[in-house]
């Protein structure tokens, strides 16, 4: 099945979301993956109709066209319980999970993560490499490359059944064009065409978003149970920066210039940076002096979990103190939205989260501004610390097969 020649092209999807991923399907074949991405034990065309609001010939028409492409698989029978034993067999259909595969890399300042999803949100593999030095953007995204190559070669993948390649990076950024724009913790950074280089390098299209942003889409198409009950929800991202993400009525806010996340005006900025250095200034991290560098922040923060979990008071009431912050920033914006859902994630969550969720459960159970009528429910995701690279992987599927109404709109 080889990949529509269009997809090799550099032209944005729409000028709102810059990305040289043109869309793979129209808007009614979306619909239909869509809804059975969503039903992972499958529909049968009858079920597609309804789920989907398009009449059955419709449903019919688009089932054939994917069927004959392989992308759906038409396979299993199910009897509708209210037809018992005489009613009339239906064809369930599923998505075919190696019909296509997305590539995601998660640019952080300490390590550089790979993973390879298929079509389904399945995490096949995924590749960590440290980066001890980020101070050179083209030898950095010329290791990148390599690792997509490597990962490429070591999961078997059929080249042309890759979708794309997404970046999850720290802002800001520029959507338009997929280039960085001074990140605080990437010295040197300074608007580097990540999108365009990247496409050079690995052949592949190329898309680029927020850290932040692609750890949200990821809990849409890869996390499994926590969002996938729910159309509105936050995410608070910790890593070696951190930020918030938005769901409402299953939509990614990205803001005007797509740099929405900012929680600094909220006082919940929480990094590792931030912790390792209030460590070091109040004396409970030695051999450390200030600023502390990312490589340096991550091997930190571990340090102080460590020393706090061993019983140390100075070192609780710095990790205890950022998880209130952190705690009255999220039970302001899921008042704001009206979510009833907060998950926390990133590659300093897994250290923190012992300590913080208590806390925050806490603050947001107390809180007079979140919603009494329901529950409000504070869990940590199930994507782990490549929650970044699953994300990014997820903006390429979620680009070119999730239903995008924008699309609807003439150009």
């Amino acid at each position: 099945m080889a990949r529509p020649s269009h997809l090799t092209e550099q032209t944005p999807v729409s000028a709102r979301r810059g990305t040289n991923l043109p869309r793979l399907k129209n808007f009614n074949e979306s619909v239909v993956l869509d809804s059975l991405r969503r039903a992972p034990d499958g529909l049968s065309r009858v079920e597609l109709a309804s789920a989907s609001g398009l009449s059955a010939q419709t449903v019919s028409n688009i089932c054939r066209r994917l069927i004959d492409q392989g992308v759906i698989l038409d396979e299993g029978t199910v009897v509708p319980s209210a037809a018992g034993v005489g009613g009339k067999r239906r064809t369930l259909l599923h998505l075919n999970p190696d019909a296509y595969y997305a590539i995601g890399v998660h640019l952080d300042p300490a390590v550089a993560t790979v993973a390879v999803l298929n079509v389904t949100g399945t995490v096949l593999a995924e590749r960590r490499h440290p980066m001890h030095d980020v101070t050179e953007p083209d030898r950095v995204l010329a290791d990148i490359a390599r690792l997509v190559s490597e990962l490429v070669d070591s999961a078997k993948l059929p080249r042309d059944r890759i979708l794309g390649l997404g970046v999850a990076a720290p802002g800001p950024i520029d959507l338009d064009s997929g280039v960085i724009i001074d990140p605080p913790q990437l010295r040197g950074w300074g608007r580097v065409p990540v999108r365009e280089r990247l496409a050079e390098l690995t052949g592949l299209p190329v898309i680029l978003d927020k850290d932040v942003t692609a750890a949200v889409i990821a809990e849409r198409w890869a996390a499994g149970p926590a969002a996938a009950e729910v159309d509105t929800f936050v995410f608070f991202y910790i890593g070696t920066g951190s930020g918030m993400g938005l769901v409402v009525n299953d939509t990614v806010l990205r803001g005007v210039s797509g740099n929405a996340g900012e929680v600094g005006g909220l006082d919940a900025s929480c990094t590792t940076r931030d912790l390792a250095e209030e460590g070091v200034r109040r004396g409970v991290l030695s051999g450390l002096s200030l600023p502390v560098s990312p490589t340096e922040a991550e091997d930190a923060l571990a340090d102080l979990v460590r020393i706090a979990h061993d019983g140390d008071a100075e070192a609780r009431d710095i990790i205890d103190g950022w998880a209130r912050r952190v705690g009255r920033g999220v039970a302001a914006a899921a008042t704001l939205v009206d979510a009833p859902l907060i998950i926390f994630g990133g590659p300093a969550w897994t250290l923190l989260a012992e300590r913080f969720l208590p806390i925050v459960r806490e603050i947001v159970d107390a809180s007079p501004f979140v919603e009494k009528t329901r529950e409000t429910v504070v869990t940590t995701s199930a994507l782990g610390d490549a929650v970044g690279a699953i994300g990014a992987a997820s903006l390429v599927l979620d680009t070119l097969l999730s239903v995008q109404p924008q699309s609807l709109v003439l150009q």
